[in-house]
């Protein structure tokens, strides 16, 4: 958990991009300070490689970020200090040659980096920009940034995330981030275990990845000690995948600040052809983009099988069936329409997680939770692949609250459902004595079937009408007659009064 104090220093070098930096769009402020804290924990992890091995008495390793010697810039055609290009050393240079030495050199190494030490940040930094101008902005930056100590992994993870949270306050770019306590949820009604492969095919800044890795480390950190299950943790079990550059270089800089340091990241367009994930994830989260329309051209001929459509919000969900492996889960956040559209397309993939899969729970979520950049109404999806059906009764939760305002404010409030929903989500067998009028209950596959796979909560809920008694006609006409005589006899005396003093 952050500090007070840890806050302030990252809004104060936030407020130096914007006022001296000249540097105002929120995500160009995220990817500048990940350059910067990229550049800073190369250093960091070489200055403790030194350490060790002068302790020991051994010599270093060639496995390492910066090397020894001189280094040759493709860009200038220099030869430069290596010892130059880290930061401990340009820190304490003068404002312009510091300047020169990041903007020129620092900057093209680590666009360049590809020896051993190549990290999945690394292999998206092929077309960044370094956008800061001013010499004296950027030492103010360096100076903020060298404050945080990002040795440890837990306190920069939290400093990350209080950074993307910036980002999103800010009001552009909102939509690559899904509120942090709703991926936790999403994750600890999964609950993901070390045997998991875990994957977000639309990974935006890595949130869903992320969250899973730190419930696996906090319940499994006894068996994160043995290398074979560290290897498979660091390596082989968390996958993403973006579209967008400039937000995998965000992403792995998450993943690496969460101690990931070698997930499978990459660039792709998951619904293409290009994409030939079959049977291979255990575990799928995801917050897909809604309300995107392809062309058919465009899309994966195996994903238009399952469902014939443009949508992307029907897309990813075919996608998912695909990709999971037989006995593989999957959490999805989808718009409402998904629940109800009337389409063929949307009444197939219905009919193929309910039919021919195994449908657990709808989770229903207020339209407030992704304000204030949309207004939406959103649920969860949370089924299993068993390719040979397997929905008896399907779970249903009508989510009023989560811990804060749905307005555009979303100030922290008291009501918050979550802790019911995991705990009901986990204890099923519970549920079967709950009432249609209740916050959840059961509902058997036939009935969903009957309604042609229609997920609505508010379809298979029922409504309680108070009966009201009104008074007899008799009565009502009675009290309307004496109210009249009231009304009549008042005016009369208004009228007397008004005669009277005329008359004087």
């Amino acid at each position: 958990m952050i500090t007070g104090q840890i806050k302030n220093q990252i809004d104060q070098i936030w407020d130096t991009f914007w006022e001296s930096a000249g540097v105002t769009n929120p995500m160009s402020v995220l990817e500048q300070m990940t350059y910067l804290f990229f550049m800073k924990m190369l250093d960091d992890m070489q200055l403790k490689q030194e350490r060790v091995s002068e302790e020991i008495g051994i010599e270093m390793c060639c496995d390492v970020s910066f090397g020894y010697g001189t280094w040759h810039n493709p860009d200038t055609g220099d030869d430069v200090p290596v010892d130059n290009l880290r930061w401990h050393v340009f820190k304490q240079m003068e404002p312009e040659e510091m300047f020169r030495t990041v903007s020129r050199d620092v900057f093209t190494y680590i666009k360049n980096l590809n020896s051993g030490t190549e990290s999945a940040y690394s292999r998206f930094m092929g077309n960044a920009v370094f956008l800061i101008q001013s010499p004296r902005a950027l030492v103010k930056i360096i100076d903020g940034i060298d404050t945080l100590e990002m040795n440890d992994r837990d306190t920069m993870g939290d400093v990350y995330e209080y950074i993307l949270g910036k980002m999103a306050a800010s009001g552009k770019n909102g939509q690559f981030r899904t509120p942090r306590h709703i991926i936790r949820m999403m994750v600890e009604l999964m609950r993901p275990t070390l045997s998991d492969t875990i994957c977000d095919p639309a990974m935006g800044s890595a949130g869903f990845i992320v969250e899973a890795a730190k419930y696996v480390k906090k319940h499994y950190g006894a068996e994160l000690m043995k290398q074979q299950n560290d290897e498979h943790f660091r390596s082989t079990m968390l996958h993403g995948f973006d579209t967008d550059q400039t937000m995998l270089r965000i992403g792995a800089m998450n993943l690496m600040l969460h101690d990931i340091e070698d997930p499978d990241v990459a660039f792709r367009d998951s619904l293409s052809s290009d994409n030939t994930d079959t049977n291979r994830y255990t575990l799928i989260l995801a917050n897909p983009p809604f309300a995107g329309n392809l062309d058919y051209e465009a899309v994966s001929k195996s994903l238009l099988a399952t469902a014939k459509t443009k949508k992307t919000e029907l897309l990813f969900l075919s996608l998912f069936l695909r990709s999971l492996a037989v006995g593989g889960r999957c959490a999805s956040i989808v718009p409402d329409g998904v629940l109800t559209g009337t389409s063929n397309a949307h009444k197939a993939i219905r009919k193929a997680i309910v039919d021919g899969n195994r449908l657990e729970a709808v989770i229903s979520m207020p339209s407030g939770v992704f304000q204030p950049y949309s207004g939406v109404s959103t649920a969860i999806l949370i089924f299993t692949k068993t390719r040979a059906g397997g929905t008896d009764k399907v779970w249903f939760y009508d989510m009023k609250a989560d811990g804060y305002s749905l307005d555009q404010k979303r100030t922290e409030v008291g009501d918050n459902d979550i802790p019911d929903i995991i705990a009901r989500f986990h204890t099923l067998d519970a549920e079967a004595d709950r009432t249609r009028t209740d916050k959840s209950f059961l509902v058997p596959v036939e009935e969903i079937r009957e309604h042609d796979f229609d997920l609505s909560f508010n379809t298979y809920k029922e409504t309680i009408r108070e009966v009201v008694e009104y008074e007899a006609p008799e009565v009502l006409i009675g009290r309307a007659a004496t109210l009249a005589a009231k009304i009549t006899d008042g005016i009369n005396s208004l009228q007397s009064l008004i005669a009277a003093d005329h008359e004087a």
